[in-house]
């Protein structure tokens, strides 16, 4: 089971994703609203994986992953994109994202992928 960190601008995201996450046995270490906070939530919770909202206020989703990656490189960060967001999603994948999910918020993806991180993890 995965520690989680939640990063999403939208509250009723971020609960979907927790109720989703806890569900399946997941902890949910921490919720940040933008990216800034999401960069510092992931320094003083060291979460195994990481949710990360990319349109958000104050610092968008990809410049937080960049901070993350650069803080650690071995970090797993998932993306969750709204449609039309393809550009941004690469761009994501390039800079070291593992993952992406797509809104509408889909359980058994979002299970799934969680599930296959882990099993890279060794978890």
């Amino acid at each position: 089971m995965a520690k989680i960190l939640i990063v999403d601008d939208s509250r009723t995201s971020r609960r979907i994703l927790k109720d989703i996450l806890e569900r399946h046995g997941h902890t949910i270490v921490g919720e940040a609203v933008n990216g800034k906070e999401g960069y510092e939530m992931y320094q003083s919770t060291n979460p195994d994986i990481v949710t990360m909202d990319i349109t958000m206020p104050v610092m968008d989703g990809i410049d937080s992953l960049k901070l993350i990656m650069r803080l650690n490189p071995e970090a797993k960060v998932i993306m969750v994109t709204a449609a039309g967001q393809k550009q941004k999603m690469l761009e994501a994948l390039k800079d070291g994202a593992s993952e992406y999910i797509a809104k509408p918020l889909d359980e058994e993806a979002i299970v799934k992928t969680v599930d296959e991180i882990l099993k890279k993890m060794g978890h």
